[in-house]
């Protein structure tokens, strides 16, 4: 077999091992909310217990991507993602046989750590083991599992409710990652190159050919293998501290107290890696990553983004139950093609972002733009007695469309320049602003949906939410603007 033939084989088998298990990571993030009725039920859990169902997988998985990211690199990707695949197996099995909400709950904060772990090293493998087209092309599959997950959930958690019963049908939910992790794990063992057990040598660059990977197995400088445990804790601590107020705002108003003592912790986090870096030791983070403004500006993009449009999917599910009085299965249903065609958007995306550049990220977000818009329309003929809420089936795959061509192609773009030694911290720094734009947005547009609902009624809070989303993303698209003409000014 040449070389050649071996790298394509190695490319497909990294594809595969990677994507399974990540599929099945999100897949637990949208299936929940279909189910959430049937462990009540079945449970008799609380309202509290019910939040933490959700809230304790998304704050475990926020706080460990960065750190996650880092101990990849420094000990090789290998390593952490079946610790991750494992944990997130393990966990899965112990809440689909949890005797109660207690033990559901802490598993479900064990299958986030596990899909904190593996998420930033499958963006490592994909940045180690591709180059140009081909990486973009890889990053477009990565888009596409996260449209597929995305739009299965729903489904298959409705699947599992009406064959297996209530009872029976949520513990599926979980169990169903069960064969799926191990099988991942016999694979990446079997599969995985020896240099995706080691890590990254201090003056390695973008090559992944595999004679020169074989190369970087052997001694790494001790600088390089450096975790830097203190900046591990300050930045756990200060992204939790920051993301519980939004999936906590419930508990009371001291709760809030939180953002600004976790804003506090971030900035003496960057005060302490500057000074360990100083030092002459590896940083958790090279804070330098941000002095690349493809990277800094792609971060902000992709934060400012998720802030908006991850709330699209939520408030459309509760427009169409509380506001239209349509059942889950009608709400689940409504943005079913948005997240297909989002899947197929990411595909093709990833085949022509290296021709088109941040222009793609670009028109994606103009295109997201006009779903929002003619959505907020439809909404608006609805208050006059004219139309349609199937209409939005057309509206949303404006925003489906969107999700393509921003999400994987800017992770593309932004991590193109960055050092390969860094690709799992980059990876985690960035996946972590898509957490926190997650919940910040989430909190924030919810809480203006009910807001306005309050004093007038769901349609008027959904123009309203929907308004500020669409402020939101032409934030997003002005950064998006200045890489263009940065781009442009690079090529005179």
């Amino acid at each position: 077999m040449s070389d050649g033939q071996r790298m394509n084989q190695i490319q497909r088998r990294i594809v595969l091992i990677g994507l399974v298990p990540l599929f099945m990571s999100l897949l637990s993030v949208s299936i929940i909310n279909v189910v959430l009725p049937a462990i009540e039920a079945d449970l008799q859990a609380s309202s509290s217990a019910l939040q933490w169902v959700l809230t304790g997988y998304a704050l475990s998985f926020g706080v460990v991507l960065v750190a996650a990211g880092r101990a990849g690199d420094v000990f090789g990707r290998g390593q952490l993602f079946m610790i991750g695949v494992g944990l997130f197996g393990l966990a899965s099995l112990v809440a689909g046989i949890a005797p109660g909400a207690l033990t559901l709950n802490i598993a479900r904060v064990f299958m986030g750590l596990g899909s904190g772990l593996l998420n930033p090293q499958v963006v490592g493998l994909l940045q180690q083991y591709f180059q140009g087209p081909q990486r973009g092309r890889a990053f477009g599959l990565m888009g596409t599992t996260v449209g597929l997950s995305v739009a299965t959930g729903p489904v298959l958690g409705g699947v599992f409710i009406a064959l297996f019963g209530p009872e029976l049908g949520w513990r599926a939910a979980f169990l169903v990652n069960v064969p799926f992790a191990v099988i991942s794990l016999i694979l990446a063992r079997s599969w995985l190159p020896k240099s995706a057990w080691h890590p990254i040598a201090a003056n390695d660059g973008t090559d992944a050919n595999p004679a020169a990977a074989s190369a970087n197995e052997g001694y790494v400088p001790k600088r390089d293998r450096d975790l830097d445990p203190i900046g591990v804790i300050l930045l756990g601590v200060g992204v939790l501290l920051v993301l519980l107020p939004f999936v906590e705002s419930s508990v009371g108003w001291f709760i809030w107290l939180g953002l600004p003592l976790g804003l506090f912790t971030i900035w003496v986090w960057t005060r302490w890696e500057r000074r360990y870096s100083a030092r002459g030791h590896a940083p958790m983070v090279d804070l330098n990553l941000f002095s690349i403004r493809s990277f800094s500006n792609g971060s902000i993009i992709i934060t400012l983004y998720f802030m908006g449009v991850t709330s699209v999917w939520v408030l459309i599910a509760m427009y169409m139950q509380q506001g239209l009085g349509h059942t889950a299965l009608a709400a689940g249903m409504i943005g079913l093609p948005a997240a297909l065609l989002s899947a197929v958007s990411a595909d093709v995306s990833g085949r022509f972002v290296f021709q088109i550049g941040r222009r793609l990220v670009v028109w994606g977000i103009i295109t997201c733009l006009v779903g929002l818009v003619s959505t907020i329309g439809v909404v608006f003929l609805l208050t006059r007695g004219i139309g349609s809420e199937w209409w939005m089936l057309l509206t949303l795959c404006f925003i489906g469309a969107a999700q393509g061509m921003v999400i994987s192609p800017n992770q593309t773009l932004t991590l193109q320049e960055v050092p390969l030694k860094y690709a799992g911290s980059a990876g985690g720094v960035l996946q972590t602003g898509q957490r926190i734009g997650t919940s910040m947005g989430l909190a924030i547009m919810t809480a203006l949906a009910f807001a306005v609902t309050a004093v007038s009624d769901w349609n008027i809070g959904m123009i309203a939410s929907f308004a500020a989303i669409a402020i939101i993303v032409v934030l997003a698209g002005i950064v998006g603007l200045a890489e263009v003409r940065r781009g442009r000014r690079r090529q005179l």
